[in-house]
């Protein structure tokens, strides 16, 4: 079930694309506006609305949705590493002589709709969205003419994935668009090939990642690029600088797509657009660099688990922590689910969704479009978190929890009688605060609200207007 590569392939590809297959070299002087080089290429300015946008969904969707058990890295697990519970799961489970392509034509997506999952999506509050394209198994969700027998249009859904949800998000939604790819795949021949000569061969890269690569982003024009899956292999062997510098200066996307640090062997948390450094990476205090916390809603797992409990998913209060702390931080939060074989988002998925869409509602004055500010968290109250919009004068205390005395004390702001105003999103009356008299700071009080009166729940945030 595994592609194969097609003959009189360097006839039949554009001009672009075949520079790209050659390795990377030192352009003419003044050729581009970025060059093939990490030193030109971590210069560009990430696009504006990125760092605006705050909170974006990620959704792990591919064959590894039909066994639905333990991980999305199954087949890894079952074939490669031989673990005992995978094992079992298949002796228990399936027929012998079962093989992992034969979960292909189960992939029906039969359920799946677009524009309900665009719905969805918006009453999230999230500003992007960011789906597998490709994940290390190798399955495409779209017709990928590189992995013409292994994709979506091919097998299973036989229908094109990426763009009815292409479709679905940009007409109905106020979300960008974007793609998830993984550059290696666990058992392609060809990369096995290259892997064997420590990757001095490029034969993978050459006939199917840097082609489908091309085709991806010329015909879904995503406004992210989220690459994963290195192989183990540098940035040299993908050509991924050279990929890069043609989606900067030519393609379709160039003055607006966003990308990931993880193109090749060493250049997470180093190169590319904004940093990754690690799945679910939350490190808690403010970095030079602009960053993404990408996590799961289910703490085990990136795709969809029968297997999964209760106790196995974050809850909304965990949720809205994460993505104060996060955002308070200078990162964005890429929050994942995982759908079914099927194509249904289940209804924990569904309702973790909505509810941070509820909270955004109400608090998103406090998240969207904000920068850092001098302090990312209070020293005095725990659980209190800062954003700012020094243009309007104003900075944001966000706090999960409320105090039972009614008064919050607040440590950092430096506050001005007669020109500090506070207000309580989703309140809007200003409330009394007085100077802390032992050291910097404010004693806000709160106002006395039943539980049916309180604006939102899980977290609350505080406008202050001219606090130094």
């Amino acid at each position: 079930m595994l592609p194969r590569e097609r003959p009189g392939l360097a006839l039949r590809l554009p001009l672009p694309l075949l520079l790209l297959l050659l390795p990377t070299q030192c352009p003419a002087g003044g050729a581009a506006r970025f060059d093939p080089t990490w030193e030109s290429l971590d210069r560009r300015q990430l696009p504006a609305w990125f760092d605006q946008s705050k909170f974006g969904i990620f959704i792990h969707w591919g064959v590894f949705s039909v066994p639905s058990f333990g991980s999305e890295w199954f087949w890894w697990y079952w074939q490669k590493e031989k673990l005992q519970k995978f094992v079992d799961f298949m002796k228990n489970n399936y027929p012998p002589g079962f093989k992992y392509e034969d979960f292909g034509p189960l992939f029906t997506a039969k359920f799946f709709n677009a524009s309900q999952w665009a719905d969805i999506f918006q009453a999230s509050g999230a500003k992007y969205v960011v789906l597998t394209s490709k994940h290390h198994e190798g399955f495409t969700l779209w017709g990928s003419e590189y992995s013409w027998n292994w994709n979506a249009v091919d097998e299973g859904p036989m229908r094109d994935i990426v763009k009815e949800l292409e479709v679905a998000v940009r007409t109905s939604t106020d979300l960008r668009f974007g793609l998830y790819y993984s550059l290696f795949e666990w058992f392609h021949p060809l990369f096995l090939g290259d892997q064997s000569s420590s990757f001095q061969k490029r034969q993978f890269p050459v006939s199917k990642m840097l082609p489908e690569l091309y085709e991806l982003v010329t015909k879904y024009r995503p406004e992210v690029l989220w690459s994963d899956g290195d192989g183990g292999a540098p940035d040299c062997y993908w050509n991924s600088t050279g990929f890069l510098a043609w989606l900067y200066n030519e393609s379709p996307v160039r003055d607006t797509v966003v990308t990931n640090d993880r193109w090749g062997a060493g250049s997470i948390c180093k190169h590319g657009g904004y940093y990754t450094c690690s799945d679910r990476y939350n490190p808690g205090h403010l970095l030079p660099h602009k960053w993404e916390n990408c996590m799961t809603i289910d703490k085990f797992s990136w795709g969809y688990r029968r297997d999964a409990g209760i106790s196995d998913y974050l809850t909304i209060e965990e949720l809205v922590k994460q993505l104060v702390q996060t955002v308070s931080c200078g990162g964005n939060l890429l929050m994942n689910i995982g759908p079914t074989q099927d194509g249904t988002i289940s209804p924990i998925f569904e309702e973790r969704l909505r509810q941070m869409g509820t909270w955004l509602k109400v608090n998103g004055e406090a998240i969207y479009e904000t920068v850092t500010w001098r302090s990312q968290n209070d020293t005095v109250t725990p659980d209190v978190w800062y954003t700012s919009k020094p243009k309007e004068k104003l900075v944001y205390a966000m706090f999960l929890k409320w105090p039972t005395t009614g008064q919050l004390i607040l440590g950092q702001p430096k506050a001005t009688l007669g020109s500090t105003e506070v207000k309580l999103l989703g309140h809007g009356q200003p409330l009394h605060w007085t100077i802390l008299k032992v050291q910097n700071g404010i004693i806000v009080e709160l106002p006395h609200l039943t539980s049916h009166q309180m604006p939102c729940k899980w977290g609350w945030a505080l406008a202050l207007t001219n606090v130094m």
